[in-house]
């Protein structure tokens, strides 16, 4: 039996032309309007010319993690805790066996690394990675005395800008720790790691686009061949920098 009209307002043509009667468009999905795309209920089309994968912009990412949030406001404000693991970036190494994991004497960088903890110790600039066991840890100046398990020293690694990660501790049979216990530097080498919390404030933001149509336009036009049900087919066309445009809003 063949269906008319077909396609809605569409009728796919022979031939590649442009003609108002098979040109796609993505808006105008009102009632009443049944020349739209999104009314074809074609799956064919639907899957050369619709992502399947979603909105691949970053509205689209964060809405699948779960970062966007409706709001009515003009703030928000929220909380995040620092990380899991023991980690520093842009340490120095004042000799060859310690390490000032802050060198800048950043008010928010705390020493929480204890003896005994093994550490990770990455050069950026080289690319050189050396595992080593601190034995010594100064919470006052932030400088770990550290002992590499398979190099004698950290000589070969750049004196700044290196990165340091605890990957776990080696300890003697029979020690134990006890916080606060005062090292032969005079302070207190074994500290307890506790989460710390960092607010943000962020306000919601307006988006603005356009698309505008020029003579040189012609060349971005976009052709998908369809297939009707009563055995027939034909090309519609579509302006690939409309579809764009509309796909990032």
């Amino acid at each position: 039996m063949s269906l008319t009209p077909q396609f809605g307002g569409l009728i796919p043509s022979q031939k590649q032309e442009l003609l108002d009667t098979n040109y796609l468009k993505f808006n105008d999905g009102g009632a009443g309007n049944t020349d739209t795309f999104a009314q074809q209920y074609l799956p064919e089309v639907y899957e050369q010319e619709v992502e399947r994968y979603g909105n691949r912009t970053l509205s689209g990412f964060l809405r699948m993690v779960g970062a966007e949030m409706p709001m009515t406001s003009d703030q928000v404000i929220w909380s995040e805790q620092n990380r899991l693991h023991i980690a520093y970036d842009g340490c120095s190494l004042p000799t060859n066996l310690t390490i000032n994991i802050n060198p800048g004497a950043v008010a928010d960088v705390f020493n929480v690394v204890s003896p005994r903890a093994t550490i990770v110790v990455l050069d950026p600039v080289t690319g050189l990675e050396e595992k080593c066991l601190v034995t010594d840890s100064n919470t006052a100046t932030g400088i770990l005395t550290v002992q590499p398990y398979t190099v004698a020293n950290l000589g070969a690694f750049t004196a700044t800008g290196v990165k340091v990660f605890v990957y776990g501790s080696e300890y003697q049979k029979g020690s134990s720790i006890t916080a606060g216990v005062a090292g032969a530097n005079g302070t207190d080498q074994y500290v307890s790691v506790d989460p710390q919390f960092t607010q943000y404030s962020n306000s919601p933001i307006i988006l603005r686009s356009q698309y505008v149509v020029s003579g040189s336009d012609m060349a971005q036009i976009g052709w998908v061949e369809v297939a009707t049900e009563d055995g027939t087919s034909g090309y519609l066309w579509y302006l690939k920098a409309e579809s764009e445009t509309r796909l990032r809003f």
